[in-house]
């Protein structure tokens, strides 16, 4: 679980056009602190044990720093994201990298914000929609990847991706701000019988559960410290790290991180 990860450089990020509530095109990334926020993320995953591949981003592409948003990978197939109209030209240099990895590879016939809207979840596949992914998407995940679909629908622009609100541990832990979710998907996540952490709207806002973690060590954004506490009361080791100019464009640690080696529900990983 999250022990290969795809990422893309950060060469080219900026904000040229506003597609969430973070974005705001008068208020653009340092360059030099965004690459060195990327690459402490890049060591992090590797000093943890992880695998990190690398794609190089195009400079018609400024949000491609979020390889998160460009799929779904799980047992050997991608369901390609189809994201808003402005972040669409990065979907062939995904699809190409992902065919060239040597992966199944298909489109999504809606909308669809990849792996930021399809948390999984040994073999439940923590489903978002209503902000950037048609509910509709949900049919064809369980047809293409075999999980068990639990559709999540977050409670406003703020959470415009599910992995805002939601953030998987491991098989059986999982991560979330009740408030960032609509009443009736808080209550079907709690009805899982997962173990559940509950992080509060304030420390969720700082994009606390926008997370990596492999079931050992979790890497996400600092500023949660009642939420870092509580993983690490748990045992797990934490990391930390400053995202100030990567959320500019919406978007923290599990945003920059495509997992490549998420299983087939039923196999072991």
């Amino acid at each position: 679980m999250n022990t290969e990860l795809l990422m893309c450089d950060a060469e080219n990020f900026r904000i040229d056009y506003v597609i969430n509530p973070y974005m705001h095109t008068g208020r653009q990334p340092d360059r030099l602190a965004v690459l060195a926020e990327h690459e402490a993320i890049a060591k992090t995953h590797a000093a943890a044990g992880r695998t990190v591949r690398f794609m190089k981003s195009a400079p018609e592409c400024p949000d491609m720093v979020y390889t998160a948003n460009g799929a779904l990978v799980a047992g050997g197939r991608a369901v390609l994201g189809a994201p808003p109209a402005p972040r669409r030209p990065e979907i062939p240099y995904v699809r190409a990298w992902l065919t060239a990895y040597g992966l199944e590879v298909h489109d999504a016939p809606y909308a669809f914000s990849g792996q930021g809207d399809a948390l999984v979840c040994g073999p439940l596949l923590l489903a978002g929609h209503g902000q950037r992914t048609d509910r509709r998407m949900h049919a064809v995940l369980a047809d293409l990847f075999g999980h068990e679909i639990v559709p999540l629908r977050t409670a406003g622009e703020q959470w415009y991706d599910l992995d805002l609100a939601v953030g998987v541990i491991d098989a059986r832990t999982v991560a979330y701000c009740p408030q960032a979710l609509e009443p009736e998907s808080a209550a079907r996540l709690r009805g899982l019988g997962l173990d559940l952490i509950e992080v509060s709207p304030e420390e969720a806002a700082g994009f606390a559960l926008n997370l990596v973690s492999d079931g050992t060590t979790v890497t996400m954004t600092a500023g949660a410290p009642r939420f870092a506490a509580e993983l690490r009361e748990r045992g797990l080791d934490v990391v930390e790290l400053d995202t100030t100019e990567l959320r500019k464009g919406g978007g923290g640690v599990r945003c920059t991180a495509l997992t490549l080696d998420h299983p087939a529900p039923g196999t072991r990983g």
